[in-house]
């Protein structure tokens, strides 16, 4: 039988690099073990956050063999990282980084199709790579770069008719259609894990598996709390998820730098450095609102107890 992928938070795993531009691989175990440590159930590796399209395919795949080979005990790894645009290179980047044994595979919706691309391309192109694959979960990420192919409820239902999709990292922000998709993945075996703090206590309500987003990288403790109590005591879990709301909005300020930043205040010791983005940019007034957040957020876990 094909493995089950678990329910609840998997942060979007960060690249932590050298000063020289190489992958720090010290810093990946202290993430590894951070995530661990702080009430993920898994982790989705080699993703936007991982900065998978400024990894060489080489980079990517020694990347994932290292997670594998030093992963925790009990967290579950979803992974993507196929960034080609034709078919035969992301086949075959897929191909490797499935062969690490990875709990499932992720497509990208946008290498389906173009923009100006109908849902019929998309569609024939799922079906032609995943009967070109190893057989195993896969899953479909709803990543923005370089642009947000949103997975449909339709193309839910058609994709489920042609592979067994395990897991969707849901970036709609949308939680009228995320309860339309919930509807199309029943009896499918489909989880759908909300990427947006703002609609994320409403989707656990609807039915969303849990949380895969960049704020996992900040405080994946909180979201693990409302995602294991919130049923408890619904005006608790209201005042979290308010809180949770209102400190995603520093996802726009500098990420993934202010996160590498954020990770040093909390004893994970990684360098700023990134390749998307000059760390030049993070100024004093960016720190200043991490630290702010920081201590907020100690305070807010003092408070929550359910």
């Amino acid at each position: 039988m094909k493995k089950e992928i678990p329910g609840g938070i998997y942060p979007t795993m960060l690249t932590p690099f050298t000063e020289d531009n190489k992958i720090d691989y010290n810093g990946v175990l202290r993430l590894l073990e951070f995530y661990k440590n702080n009430g993920c159930d898994g982790i989705f590796a080699v993703c936007q956050s991982s900065e998978m399209f400024f990894l060489s395919s080489e980079e990517k795949l020694e990347l994932l063999k290292f997670i594998m080979a030093n992963l925790p005990e009990g967290l579950a790894v979803v992974a993507s990282g196929h960034t080609a645009d034709d078919f035969d290179t992301q086949i075959n980047e897929a191909k490797a980084l499935i062969d690490t044994g990875i709990d499932a595979y992720v497509f990208l919706s946008n290498r389906f199709c173009r923009e100006d691309e109908d849902d019929s391309v998309f569609l024939r192109n799922f079906e032609k790579t995943v009967n070109s694959l190893p057989d195993i979960p896969f899953g479909i990420y709803e990543c923005p770069f370089p642009y947000k192919k949103i997975v449909s409820p339709y193309l839910i239902e058609k994709c489920c008719e042609i592979a067994e999709l395990s897991f969707i990292k849901d970036t709609c922000c949308d939680i009228n259609l995320i309860r339309k998709k919930l509807e199309a993945a029943k009896g499918t075996g489909l989880k759908i894990f909300n990427a947006n703090g703002a609609t994320f206590f409403e989707s656990l309500k609807a039915g969303c598996a849990g949380y895969s987003g960049v704020m996992a990288n900040f405080h994946p403790e909180l979201y693990a709390l409302l995602y294991r109590n919130y049923k408890k005591d619904p005006m608790k879990a209201e005042a979290l998820a308010s809180f949770l709301s209102m400190a995603s909005v520093i996802e726009l300020q500098q990420y993934p730098v202010n996160a590498k930043y954020h990770m040093t205040k909390r004893g994970v010791d990684i360098s700023l450095k990134t390749r998307v983005r000059d760390c030049s940019g993070f100024k004093e007034c960016n720190k200043m609102e991490i630290d702010a957040m920081y201590e907020t957020e100690k305070m807010i876990a003092a408070l929550f107890e359910f």
